[in-house]
Parts: structure tokens; sequence; C-alpha cells
């Protein structure tokens, strides 16, 4: 079960809003498809990242995937600790394993997102394929 205080993408990103600030990561489902992550390629603080839009990449011993921002905002920042340890988007990837923070410029585009329970169901739908 995805946690339910945050929205996801069909690219399998989720964001937690507190306030007008999104933590933004990848999903667990996300990190099982990758398998054992070696890299990630992290947006500048200042940066502006746009919903639906790569802000970076996540590269693993199978492949690399773009890493697409479930909001528009100004990056405010960006998990350093992955640098060297980004084993963390494997481990906790709804935690420790978080990659940006971004100030939220359109509120309403969270409500565009999937809830935890539609996110489960299309992932239900994607591992029967």
């Amino acid at each position: 079960m995805s946690p339910a205080d945050r929205r996801y993408t069909r690219e399998h990103e989720w964001a937690r809003l507190d306030g007008d600030v999104a933590t933004i990561g990848i999903t667990d489902f996300a990190q099982h498809q990758l398998g054992d992550v070696v890299f990630v390629e992290l947006p500048k603080v200042g940066a502006t990242v746009t919903a639906m839009r790569p802000f970076g990449v996540v590269e693993s011993v199978k492949a690399a995937s773009d890493l697409f921002s479930p909001v528009s905002g100004e990056v405010t920042a960006v998990n350093g600790e992955l640098e060297s340890a980004p084993e963390a988007v494997n481990s906790d990837p709804f935690g420790t394993g978080w990659i940006i923070r971004a100030r939220v410029s359109n509120p309403a585009e969270m409500d565009a997102l999937l809830t935890s329970e539609q996110y489960d169901q299309f992932i239900e739908g994607e591992q029967s394929h």
C-alpha cells in the first residue's frame, strides 16, 4: 500500500505537500522496477521544475530513467545524501530516499495527481501486463 499522505504520478513519482513546499521522490514500485540505484542526477536549488516534465535522472544497474516532477515550482532543496548514498532510494523511497523539495507555484496541480488508492490500482494493472 502506498502512503496516503501524498499524491502520485503514472510515471511513479510521489509528492507530499507541507504548506506550499512539496517533497518529491520515486515510489517503492519504481525502485523495485529499477533495481539497485547507483546514481541520482539532481537539479540545482533555485531551478524551476514543471509538472510532468523531466527534472533529473535516476540510474540503476539496469537502466537510466528520467525523473518527472509531479508539480511545477522552484527547487528549494535537493537530497545531497543521494550523491554518496544513492541506495537510499531503494531502501527508503518514501523517507530518506526523497529526491527534491519544491515550492509549488500551482497547488491545484496536486489535485490532478493520483491518490494512494488510485495509484495502487494503477500499479496492480501494470503488474498484470
